[in-house]
């Protein structure tokens, strides 16, 4: 009874193919929105996992201020290159630390200009933030030490000053330094939250600080520490000697912040998650506009087919056997709006997540989900056409006109 009841629904699907794919269109959009805003959040969460273990897992961040809210920190004394020697010489488990001052400068190489990120660091910037070089070298404690005027620079850098040409042994000038090119950093791409991770000049820090700052302040610490040794202690250890070298009693607050690099990757895949999470139930809803759709065309299909459904009780057809057939047709409408909406989001979802830069990420369980949801919407909003459709009287549907 079942299989002749879908084959009675495929044929009616046929004979009004134009109204049958219309009324699936609802269905279609709300599948495939859900499947391509969890791809895409799904990739994105990736994205900020793989970007953050690329930093390195054990990795912190002494910044500047106390947070006041979003955006807001307090106004600190600077940190000083004594501060990051400190560090790395009181405080157990510590294997790199990396001080940090920059600025954005403009960069000159003939008649090419570029504004850029331009970093002042030690030898240790590139262990402590896992940055490989493909060209050249970095520079050493001897060039950090007097302070040479060399740097190393990112790829975007290197395309828009050089183009193809090799950059290594050039010289770009910044402001009134002029540095020799030795290195080429390994791309990186786009961040999560859309910075040129290559657009970056990186500078011996005593050459940045006298050339072109003018000052010994930085910005930040980096801190990387040993792999198995404890987040928290670590954090404590430099908290505890922060406060003591900037002399703040008891009773004050901290005027600078260590930030764990897995709590802020925490943070952020939790947020996309969330968001994930919240548009694709925005998303659904567009699933419940498509049953109401299903429902308004199959009642409008019982007032078509009245005489049908009448002559098929008259000769002895079971209430159960029209509800059936109704119901059968909401849900091959549903499922096959659901599959179609499969593939054009698997499809769109590979488009965008290449447009966007993230990774492509299909989960198989929303689609799996996603699938049976329409089913599902089909049962629902195909109940009450079928009982209508049922509960005719075959006399009164045989009289119709």
């Amino acid at each position: 009874m079942i299989i002749n009841s879908f084959m009675l629904a495929l044929r009616e699907l046929k004979r009004n193919a134009l109204r049958s794919f219309l009324t699936m269109l609802g269905i279609i959009i709300g599948v495939a929105s859900v499947i391509i805003l969890v791809t895409l959040g799904s990739g994105a969460t990736l994205q900020v996992t793989d970007e953050i273990a690329s930093l390195g897992s054990n990795l912190l961040i002494v910044s500047l201020g106390k947070r006041l809210g979003p955006g807001q920190t307090s106004g600190a004394s600077a940190f000083k290159l004594d501060d990051a020697e400190a560090i790395a010489n009181e405080v157990p488990d510590i294997v790199g630390v990396a001080p940090n001052a920059g600025r954005s400068l403009t960069v000159v190489v003939g008649n090419e200009n570029w504004v850029t990120s331009v970093t002042g660091s030690t030898e240790a910037y590139f262990s402590v933030n896992n940055r490989e070089l493909t060209k050249g070298r970095s520079f050493t404690a001897g060039d950090a030490r007097r302070g040479a005027s060399v740097c190393v620079i990112g790829d975007t850098v290197r395309r828009e000053l050089f183009g193809a040409l090799d950059p290594i042994g050039e010289k770009v000038r910044l402001g009134n330094l002029s540095c020799e090119v030795i290195g080429l950093l390994e791309a990186k791409g786009q961040s999560t939250v859309g910075t040129d991770q290559d657009d970056l000049i990186i500078l011996p820090l005593r050459t940045f600080q006298r050339r072109i700052a003018g000052h010994d302040d930085l910005n930040l610490i980096q801190v990387s520490f040993a792999e198995g040794a404890s987040t928290e202690r670590v954090q404590d250890d430099i908290r505890r000697l922060l406060r003591s070298r900037r002399h703040l009693s008891g009773n004050e607050d901290d005027d600078f912040s260590v930030l764990d690099m897995k709590e802020i990757s925490s943070m952020l895949t939790g947020t996309t998650r969330l968001l994930t999470g919240l548009l694709g139930a925005v998303a659904a809803v567009s699933l419940l506009v498509g049953g109401v759709g299903i429902m308004n065309i199959l009642l409008v299909s019982v007032t078509e087919r009245t005489r049908e459904i009448g002559t098929r009780l008259a000769i002895g057809a079971l209430e159960r056997e029209v509800l059936l057939q109704f119901l059968v047709e909401a849900v091959v409408l549903s499922s096959l709006g659901g599959l179609i909406g499969i593939g054009f989001a698997l499809g769109v979802s590979a488009v965008l997540a290449g447009m966007l830069q993230v990774p492509f990420v299909p989960d198989y369980s929303i689609i799996v989900i996603a699938f049976l949801f329409s089913a599902g919407v089909g049962v629902v909003f195909g109940f009450v056409p079928a009982r209508k459709a049922a509960r005719l009287d075959p006399i009164e549907a045989l009289r119709y006109e």
